[in-house]
């Protein structure tokens, strides 16, 4: 890659081009703002929440009674068990990452 200032719609095309990892790779973005922080009405806050969000999801069980299995998958539940579940946990099986 050439050492050079991109516009930001070459610079996602180019990250686009050149990412090949075979995990969720981050960006770093550097922006001048040309402001000085030491005077009060040019100092900058600010948070961003991206639309997409991490681009992760979590795996949710959930441990109830044989007769709330259905009301807990439409609850969005991926897992749902009793004591099945609390075996499997027991023996080191955890194919979620949070358990209500």
């Amino acid at each position: 890659l050439e050492k050079k200032i991109y516009l930001a719609d070459e610079a996602l095309t180019l990250l686009k081009e050149v990412g090949n990892a075979k995990f969720n790779e981050s960006v770093d973005a550097n922006i001048s703002l040309n402001v000085d922080p030491k005077y009060a009405d040019q100092q900058l806050r600010a948070t961003l929440i991206l639309p997409e969000g991490t681009g992760q999801t979590k795996k949710i069980a959930a441990l109830v009674e044989p007769n709330q299995f259905d009301q807990a998958k439409n609850a969005g539940a991926d897992i749902v068990g009793e004591t099945e579940l609390i075996d499997q946990i027991t023996k080191g099986i955890i194919d979620f990452e949070i358990l209500i």
